[in-house]
């Protein structure tokens, strides 16, 4: 990681120190079941850490409209719990082995408790929206759910298809990752009193956001260090995902290249790692997956220029940064 984004990092963190220990006090609060078994893995799960990107975000916007209260600590609690048992089924449709350079929970525990470990969070969450008695909150979140949902199904039906165009892979990523960064950045500006108008840019802002990360995933997935991103290079190719670099590839490749691509998709023909590893890389798919996330970033930057300058909308906009240049 490079000093400007170690130090972006420092900044981002800094400025919402004390929410984030509120929250965390929150998480561990809310875990809490009579039941064991969700304890252990739920604990496994938060204790992993990750960049908590989400709920940053909620931390964030809400001290940008000068916010006061307490409830965009239990907020962003939410969008924490909803992330996790979005990565508890995850791994489980995708047969994953390791997340944050750690055995994944199904790898750990089995999938049967990792799916109904991810429902116990998906349940607490909805238990945790209901308390503070928002219907806009609920909407939000609920809408979010089932996008989200909706994703996971639409990438399911992706799985081993080489034909998948550039349009459906990014509603892929509308709906599967960026719209949990949507909604966790709209509940910060509305528990902050913004305006509809700012609500939408605020969503704008997360959604463009949360595309940039994406995308910056699929090309650490081919370029990046395993032990860095904290799982196995080429798990998109093994599980037949055709993200954006073979994508593109498949539109703009030589013969030889599709036709590699093409089998390795249908196949999640792991084995050819290194040779679609040179493909990506000496065609320009990783340079063009880079630029597209690049211009997301951009996207998100310009969404909420007009938000009053203060030390938490400079964290906003390190975070467009962070977003393209990180390396894990």
């Amino acid at each position: 990681m490079s000093a400007a984004t170690q130090h972006a990092q420092n900044t981002i963190a800094q400025s919402i120190a004390t929410d984030m220990e509120a929250v965390n006090t929150v998480i561990r609060q809310r875990l809490h079941s009579e039941v064991s078994l969700v304890n252990q893995i739920a604990e496994y799960i938060i204790s992993a850490g990750g960049k908590r990107i989400r709920p940053v975000l909620v931390l964030l916007l809400a001290n940008a409209y000068g916010y006061k209260g307490s409830a965009h600590h239990e907020l962003a609690a939410v969008v924490e719990f909803i992330h996790t048992a979005t990565l508890l089924h995850d791994d489980v449709v995708d047969e994953s082995s390791m997340r944050r350079g750690r055995q994944t929970a199904n790898a750990l525990f089995g999938n049967a408790a990792s799916v109904l470990v991810g429902d116990y969070l998906y349940s607490r969450s909805f238990e945790m929206m209901t308390s503070l008695d928002n219907m806009r909150v609920m909407s939000i979140l609920s809408r979010a759910t089932t996008v989200i949902a909706e994703g996971e199904v639409l990438q399911l039906l992706n799985m081993h298809d080489p034909d998948v165009t550039h349009e459906n892979y990014l509603n892929v990523i509308r709906s599967k990752t960026a719209k949990l960064f949507e909604a966790a950045a709209e509940l910060g500006a509305l528990v902050g009193g913004a305006d509809d108008d700012a609500i939408a840019a605020a969503g704008e802002y997360g959604r463009s956001l949360g595309t940039a990360f994406q995308l910056i995933d699929d090309v650490l997935d081919y370029a990046g260090d395993a032990t860095e991103i904290g799982k196995n290079l080429g798990d998109d190719l093994r599980e037949g995902k055709p993200t954006l670099p073979l994508i593109w590839l498949m539109e703009n490749g030589t013969p030889e290249q599709r036709q590699l691509v093409r089998s390795c998709i249908e196949h999640g023909d792991e084995e050819q790692f290194e040779a679609v590893l040179a493909a990506v890389t000496s065609s320009g798919a990783l340079d063009y997956t880079r630029r597209q996330a690049e211009q997301a970033a951009r996207r998100a930057a310009e969404a909420i220029a007009g938000l009053p300058e203060s030390v938490y909308k400079a964290s906003l906009l390190q975070l467009c940064s962070f977003a393209v240049d990180r390396n894990h």
